[in-house]
């Protein structure tokens, strides 16, 4: 255990965090940024005197479980979670990267979107941790799924309604695209969810097994303008970008028209 690195890095952690951050209201009589100790504490579940004596460098060896609450208190990424748990004397616990709900980070970015641009922050396996309004209204709710339904390549090659957000010449380049994405986080970890999906898709859909088959690894299309249909406003051309999460494995897709396009004027109507 290195206390002095220790403290130096909670105090840095905790100064760089606004009480905004983690859900906590200013205060008009806050002189300066950052948390308090007696906050962190509060997050953490854990008593102050307990925290301050960390920063202090007075503290005992803390605990897996201290530190874990800690860096959950504080936000950390998975790497500064880590570098939190050597610094406390312990092996970093094994990263399971959660897919249950979208990373702090990616959700405030997500809030400061206009509602009606349609974002959705999805896990390395294609189910949708995050929508706002804008992506509710084009595509409908993704997150109302369970089971292998989550997963939006599972939907692509067993639910016909997820095939008519798009034209049906675009058919055959989308079922390429998702295979070769479901491909990415299977070569990663074989053994675990995207083994899973990709067995329950060869037992059901002949079509994913032959497009399987090809071992494609690059399809080229993130940047190109796709085509979407929507029940309403008809068919809309939009560009996806994405922000990639590499520490939490998610990504964030933000779909755009071109500026002054039919597709621009239609997406002003979205949520009417």
């Amino acid at each position: 255990m290195d206390r002095a690195l220790l403290a130096d890095f909670l105090r840095a952690r905790r100064e760089a965090l606004q009480p905004e951050d983690v859900g906590l209201p200013r205060g008009s009589r806050r002189r300066t940024g950052g948390l308090r100790r007696e906050e962190v504490a509060v997050l953490a579940g854990m008593s102050a005197d307990y925290y301050s004596r960390l920063e202090q460098q007075r503290g005992p060896m803390p605990s897996e479980s201290m530190l874990a609450a800690v860096a959950r208190a504080l936000s950390l990424s998975p790497s500064e979670r880590d570098h939190l748990f050597a610094l406390g004397g312990h092996s970093a616990p094994r990263r399971d990267l959660p897919d249950e709900q979208a990373s702090p980070t990616m959700r405030r970015i997500v809030e400061r979107l206009p509602r009606d641009t349609p974002a959705i922050v999805f896990s390395r396996f294609g189910e949708a941790l995050l929508q706002n309004a804008g992506a509710v209204a084009m595509f409908g709710d993704y997150t109302r799924f369970s089971g292998m339904s989550r997963y939006l390549v599972y939907r692509w090659f067993t639910d016909p309604q997820q095939r008519a957000l798009y034209p049906p010449e675009d058919h055959e380049l989308r079922g390429r695209v998702f295979t070769v994405d479901i491909r990415a986080a299977y070569t990663a970890d074989p053994d675990g969810t995207a083994g899973a999906i990709v067995e329950a898709l060869l037992a059901v859909s002949p079509e994913f097994a032959e497009v399987w088959r090809l071992h494609e690894v690059d399809v080229t299309h993130h940047q190109e303008l796709k085509r979407y249909r929507h029940p309403r406003l008809g068919e809309l051309e939009l560009h996806s970008q994405w922000l990639v999460d590499p520490d939490e494995g998610q990504e964030l897709l933000v779909f755009l028209p071109q500026a002054g396009s039919p597709s621009e004027e239609k997406l002003r109507h979205l949520l009417d």
